[in-house]
């Protein structure tokens, strides 16, 4: 705005008379020298005086005036650019234009004269309007009036004004700037997605050959621009196929295709455009396989299932090699059975390790350092355990855990005889090269830091230290032992064998042996009274530290460590605990005659065919089969591989033969369902527990093992039939105490070692119970157990004990049910020791009378329950002291009228129990009804006749039915029937 000026006494004069002032200079100057002689008056004086027609005169002038002024303010035209390019996207209403939309108008800031009203746009049927959003600045919006498609139109082209204000509110005299060229392009939306011109594409190639176009597939977008409308890749959804497609939609076989293999392919294709936008609807491409002759083996199946007890069976009954008319010298055919994924390498026993030693010849002075983590043997509790093979008993090294052997497990010092055998899979281990990973160490416990005998692999080679005690010349001696194997550090399961027969080690890996390449020499060790730590996994580290701690970790897996001190083992031994139960085999071999050759290697997972004739190799290819000598074989998936090279007459190799790859399923075979059963419960007096042959626990035990057939129907198996009885052996027995251990002193249990001769048994016995092991017939542990006894000879302060049964096979892969046994012991009653208590009151009494038939039962509780507190006793000891002349005079005069009442209650007894009544005496009641002793007196006479039997668990029950009647009976008449009672002096509570 400009600054406000000093008005001179002329500048006040009203705007009406300045103009007419300024218009009488074009027309007329006497108005003007009469508008200047005025003094200051107002319009409306000086039209006053006028006369009539000068008034419509100067109203006419006025209105010329104003139009004048008017073009005067409103000079200049609203201006815009020249031309305008915008971009809008499809389904938006928003254009966006470079530059953007802009009027400016000279006249501003006049009112009107400087705002911008309107955009107005040229063109036929153009689908956009510019709307102006802000009229002093002059901005404008250009937007669409309805959604805009990219597929009708991608382009616009039209012409655009501004227009000003004008110079009054009613917007004339306005101005119209000049024309602007505006270009609009549609930008596309990826609404469209790809579609396939064909609903199936066809094609047949011939099978051996590799194609680089077989078909093409073609798919096309409706979208308008290149970058949605073009197809930029194609995809085969279906997986595991042989073929693949390019981005132009060609589709190749990715390998030479076998017709024996699949006749047809069918697959699915879909395409994206290159907005990655997938075709709705997929392809179906199907290709046929042409048949040509091409040498190979056929007439083979690719899965084989092997059932447990079969036997040896064949895997392939009807190959035959077709060599397409090629003659043909020499057929070498290979088959490798793979099973390093099965426990360790092959499908083996899983018994323990000693079990299998044993079974082997080995002697049973070997240690095992890696047990089962229970009972005596927890020392193995921390470490890893690896139970993923069917039950073998693996532990698995992570570089921190070790385990310490507890003391007198191994002898201190082991002879120059001994033997080191254990499973190892071991792998290089990164970033510890340099660092020795300890499978075996014994060294000192404390103070110092020497080693004595170790076993430790470093830098993938097996090493073995023995320094010997300088209990003879102080020379050098062969110390350390090296091997360098691939086996060691090649992942895979591995049997080792150290035999050491000093200064000679010998190594046994797998069977083979092997020499150390470098023999090194060091000093004896002197002697010292430090104690010796034998360790697995790490070596001891007990002196020339601040803490003793482990070192020198284990990285890898372990199974069956032990040490057999004393003796080396045998080839024959050795061969046998690591052969496998599984492999191949040939069946009627002597029907092949000499013009085939063959051969095996150990494992018996390799076979070598070599023949000159075709039919010949064929035949004897149809003779190789799989076989498991396992009872209860591993379950799972074998693979195996057949490779065959060919010579032709006069060349090196004529045709090729492809390799075949098959698998073997071995099925899950029929768990078996251990059962151990016998007599559960008994009572024997206290005097058969204290002599020298003690209890038999077992007398009548017995162990069966049943399967339940079952038949596939629909891949379902469907059970039928009853239990089928089988015949396997067992690995162990386990005799655990429920409840307190086994008081060394007063009780244990016993076994004759003369039980086990001719046997596979040994057993371990303990205060926490007896463990029965060795690989053996149901039938020999049976017998074993049938034998074991239980002897306390200190009986008063135990009522009875509990033993739990538990069997198992293949080291616990099969269990039995846990049979329990409680066994009761049945103390003297005396009443002559303690006659005082032959007068309790008569309610506890006729307690103890009725309970007194539970003790040869199957439960002691009754007896126990019927027990009075001690000081309740003193009490009622003390009241009845005084009567105490009186009853035992009553006593001595009842004895002499009735002698035979204590033949009655010692014949009740008999039929009832096993009783030792050597100090039984009886205390009758002066008021006792002797009719009904009498009576008494008559049935056991009676039942003396018959044959005295051992009580059961029936008849205590039947005994216990028949005093609960009488038991009623008496408390009706207890006022006026007087009854035999017993003195519980003797009775343990």
């Amino acid at each position: 705005m400009p600054e406000p000026q000093h008005q001179t006494k002329h500048e006040q004069t009203p705007p009406s008379f300045i103009l007419v002032c300024h218009i009488s200079q074009l027309e007329s100057c006497r108005l003007s020298r009469l508008a200047l002689h005025r003094k200051e008056n107002s319009a409306q004086s000086v039209l006053s005086e006028a006369q009539p027609n000068v008034k419509l005169k100067y109203y006419i002038i006025a209105v010329i005036l104003q139009n004048l002024r008017s073009h005067q303010i409103n000079k200049h035209k609203p201006w815009i650019e020249t031309s305008y390019h915008g971009v809008i996207t499809e389904n938006n209403d928003t254009v966006f234009l470079d530059p953007p939309l802009v009027a400016l108008d000279k006249d501003a800031p006049v009112r009107y004269a400087g705002e911008i009203c309107a955009f107005k746009i040229h063109g036929q049927d153009v689908p956009f309007e510019a709307v102006v959003l802000n009229r002093t600045s002059g901005e404008g919006l250009l937007r669409a009036k309805s959604p805009i498609d990219c597929e009708l139109q991608k382009e616009y082209t039209f012409i655009i004004q501004a227009y000003d204000c004008g110079a009054r509110p009613s917007g004339t005299y306005w101005k119209k700037s000049h024309k602007a060229v505006v270009h609009i392009q549609v930008n596309d939306v990826n609404e469209y997605a790809p579609m396939f011109k064909e609903t199936i594409y066809k094609g047949v190639i011939t099978e051996g050959k590799l194609y680089d176009s077989i078909l093409q597939v073609e798919a096309v977008d409706e979208d308008c621009s290149p970058q949605y409308s073009q197809i930029c890749n194609y995809e085969i959804v279906t997986p595991d196929v042989p073929y693949a497609i390019d981005r132009n939609g060609n589709i190749r076989n990715t390998e030479k295709l076998s017709y024996d293999k699949e006749h047809q392919y069918k697959f699915m294709v879909t395409a994206y455009d290159c907005g990655q936008k997938e075709a709705t609807e997929d392809v179906l491409v199907h290709i046929e396989i042409k048949p040509v002759c091409k040498p190979g083996w056929q007439g083979w199946n690719k899965r084989t299932e092997y059932e447990s007890g079969s036997g040896s069976k064949t895997l392939f009954s009807n190959i035959h090699l077709e060599t397409c008319g090629e003659p043909v010298s020499s057929v070498q055919t290979r088959i490798d059975l793979q099973t390093s994924h099965i426990g360790k390498g092959c499908d083996r026993d899983t018994y323990s390790e000693k079990s299998l030693q044993k079974l082997c010849g080995a002697s049973s002075e070997s240690v095992n350092l890696l047990p089962a983590p229970y009972g005596l043997s927890n020392w193995t509790s921390g470490l890893l355990m690896d139970n993923g093979y069917d039950s073998d008993l693996i532990f698995r090294f992570d570089g921190k855990h070790a385990a310490k052997i507890p003391d007198g497990v191994m002898p201190k010092n082991i002879s120059d005889q001994f033997t080191i055998t254990t499973w190892m899979k071991h792998g290089p281990s990164p970033g510890l090269r340099a660092e020795k990973e300890t499978i075996l160490c014994n060294s000192d416990k404390t103070e110092m830091n020497r080693h004595h005998y170790a076993l430790y692999v470093h830098n993938c080679r097996l090493v073995f230290l023995l320094r010997r005690d300088f209990d003879q010349v102080d020379t050098f001696h062969p110390a350390e032992f090296h091997w360098k194997l691939e086996q060691i550090c090649d992942k895979e399961w591995h049997y080792y064998v150290v035999n050491v027969e000093f200064p000679v080690v010998t190594l046994y890996v797998d069977g083979v042996t092997y020499d150390p390449y470098l023999v090194t020499d060091d000093w004896p060790i002197h002697p010292s009274h430090i104690d010796m730590q034998l360790t697995v996994g790490a070596c001891w580290q007990g002196g020339e530290i601040v803490k003793p701690r482990f070192a020198q970790f284990f990285h890898g897996s372990l199974a069956g460590l032990s040490i057999r001190p004393g003796k080396i083992e045998s080839r024959k031994v050795i061969s046998c605990l690591q052969t496998c139960k599984e492999g191949l085999d040939i069946n009627s071999l002597e029907s092949l005659g000499k013009e085939i050759k063959f051969h095996f290697n150990p494992a018996q997972s390799v076979l070598v065919i070599e023949g000159d004739d075709i039919d010949t190799v064929n035949r004897a290819m149809q003779l190789v089969a799989y076989i498991n000598s396992r009872q209860f074989p591993t379950p799972g998936i074998r693979r195996y591989t057949i490779s065959t090279k060919v010579q032709c007459f006069g060349e090196d190799t004529c045709i090729s033969i492809s390799d075949i790859d098959a698998y073997i399923v071995v099925l899950q075979p029929v768990e078996p369902k251990i059962t151990i059963s016998g007599l559960d419960h008994f009572s024997r007096p206290a005097s058969e527990f204290e002599n020298n042959r003690g209890v038999i626990l077992f007398p009548g035990l017995r162990i069966i093992s049943t399967i339940r057939r079952g038949q596939n129907e629909d891949g379902k198996v469907h059970r039928f039939g009853k239990p089928e009885e089988i015949v396997h052996n067992l690995d162990y027995c386990d005799i655990l105490i429920v409840g307190d251990e086994l008081n060394s002193e007063e009780e244990c249990l016993e076994l004759e070692p003369i039980e086990l001769h001719g046997k596979h048994l040994e057993f371990t016995n303990s205060t926490a119970g007896m463990s029965i092991y060795g690989v053996d017939t149901m039938a020999n542990y049976e017998h074993v157990l049938r034998k074991l006894r239980y002897r306390n000879w200190d009986t008063a302060s135990i009522f009875g004990r509990k033993f739990r049964l538990t069997c198992s096979e293949l080291n616990g892969r099969y269990t039995s049910n846990e049979f329990n046994l409680e066994v009761n012991v049945l103390h003297n009653i005396n009443l002559m020791d303690h006659v005082n208590h032959a007068v309790v009151q008569p309610q506890f009494l006729q307690s103890i009378h009725h309970s007194l038939p539970d003790l040869p039962g199957h439960n002691l509780n009754a007896a126990h329950n019927s027990v009075i507190p001690s000081a309740a006793t003193i009490v009622i000891v003390v009241c009845i002291s005084f009567l105490v002349f009186i009853i035992v005079l009553g006593v001595f005069r009842i004895r002499a009228a009735h002698q035979s009442t204590n033949r009655e209650n010692e014949s009740g007894k008999e039929n009832e129990m096993d009783w030792d009544d050597s100090a039984l005496t009886i205390t009758v009641n002066p008021m006792e009804n002797y009719e009904g002793q009498e009576h008494s007196e008559q049935e056991s006479e009676e039942e003396e006749e018959g044959e005295e039997d051992d009580i059961t668990s029936a008849d205590s029950e039947e005994s216990e039915e028949e005093d609960e009647a009488e038991h009623e009976e008496d408390q009706q008449n207890v006022t006026r029937q007087e009854q035999l009672e017993w003195d519980d002096s003797t009775l343990p509570y």
